[in-house]
């Protein structure tokens, strides 16, 4: 027994973290620079752009669920997170060998469905294992963020100086090391595949509280990741470099780290809902901020900002997610929350920021941005008093 705890602590101590930092590194080399490659080097309308970079989160939506209940029925999280690393790192190969709409668009369905697995199976395994062996899960998570900043910063200057292709050779090269320590992950003792069933799905989404907390995370999770897509086009219009678009990312994805190791200790002193408020109200502040033609001074000294906004609602969230959901649908449950902020918040959002970008500017973008984090506010007001409502009826029976 005191050698398999001993094993379980080396794991959180090493693997998790440079798996995270890992796979996160991948998503920083591709993702924020991807709309810049679109638009500089495949020559792509902002129409085009908008619905290429819309298909992910589209995508996910749908294979996100799919991915969560594979998990629970074959208990088998890790072997489909080896997979999933796999074929994602094979089509972001194929990916820079792409000449026309047609093979982006393809490609981007493609990779964009094995991608979707990665972060809730992730989510999934690291939350169990920090249940079972104790440990932090913020600590272990902003090793991502970490390896976000620099790999947007890395691979900006890369881009820069030497090929914008690189962005998917780093992305495929550190997905596929991710997925050989993957191979070292802890596997847990679980159910007998086939356990779930229909009727734990259904009492899942009949739960109020966790229906509402989707929707929060449609409203506040949406800008947040389409952010990633139109963020490298806010700095380059008003004037940054290549070099400069990683430079804010570094910024803004490194201050993520403190407020992750910190989401543990503030959620047991603040409770999640008030959290969550706080990210939301910083966020929609930061939006709107954009929207009227700032200096490009004032958006790199904003972006740290993110890690109050961004680096709480992420831990906090996916922790909520999980508590509000029986054990034998949590991996589900993770992929669903995934699947309606990543999936379809993101891509409604990037869309939506497409058509404002073709139609006005990017300033158009971030007022969209601003107000549906807006109602965000008042959606996780709501589940704050009903939260209140319920607790309060439990204390009385």
């Amino acid at each position: 027994m005191e050698a398999a705890f001993k094993r379980g602590a080396a794991a959180r101590k090493t693997v998790f973290p440079l798996f995270y930092f890992l796979i996160f590194f991948a998503f920083g080399a591709l993702f924020p620079l991807l709309s810049v490659y679109l638009q500089e080097e495949a020559r792509l309308s902002g129409a085009a752009i908008g619905w290429i970079m819309s298909l992910p989160p589209i995508v996910t939506m749908a294979a996100q669920p799919l991915w969560g209940t594979a998990a629970d029925y074959t208990r088998k999280p890790v072997e489909l997170l080896t997979l999933a690393l796999g074929v994602t790192a094979l089509f972001g190969l194929l990916y820079s060998l792409a000449g026309n709409y047609q093979v982006f668009v393809a490609l981007t369905v493609l990779l964009s469905a094995a991608q979707s697995a990665i972060v809730p199976l992730s989510d999934s395994i690291a939350l169990h294992h920090v249940r079972r062996s104790g440990g932090n899960y913020g600590a272990i998570r902003l090793w991502g963020s970490l390896g976000f900043a620099m790999a947007v910063l890395a691979v900006g200057w890369l881009s820069d100086h030497i090929a914008f292709a690189v962005i998917f050779y780093a992305f495929s090269l550190a997905l596929l090391t991710a997925a050989a320590l993957a191979t070292r992950l802890p596997r847990y003792p679980m159910g007998a595949p086939g356990a779930l069933t229909r009727q734990d799905v259904r009492g899942l989404l009949a739960s109020r509280p966790f229906r509402l907390l989707l929707v929060a995370t449609f409203l506040l999770f949406g800008p947040i990741l389409a952010n990633n897509s139109y963020f490298g086009l806010l700095i380059h219009e008003l004037g940054g470099t290549l070099t400069g678009i990683g430079l804010a990312f570094l910024f803004a994805a490194g201050s993520e780290a403190p407020f992750m190791k910190a989401a543990d200790r503030l959620i047991g002193r603040f409770g999640m809902v008030r959290l969550l408020l706080l990210a939301a109200l910083i966020s929609a502040v930061r939006w709107l901020s954009y929207a009227v033609d700032p200096p490009l001074w004032f958006v790199y000294v904003t972006t740290v900002v993110q890690g109050c906004s961004v680096g709480l609602a992420i831990p906090t969230a996916l922790q909520y997610a999980r508590r509000l959901a029986p054990e034998r649908v949590q991996a589900t449950a993770v992929a669903l929350y995934s699947a309606v902020g990543n999936g379809l918040g993101a891509w409604f959002c990037t869309l939506a920021g497409g058509y404002l970008l073709e139609r006005w500017q990017i300033g158009a973008v971030y007022v969209f941005f601003g107000a549906c984090t807006i109602v965000g506010v008042f959606v996780l007001i709501w589940l704050g008093k009903l939260e209140k409502t319920t607790k309060s009826a439990g204390e009385k029976g």
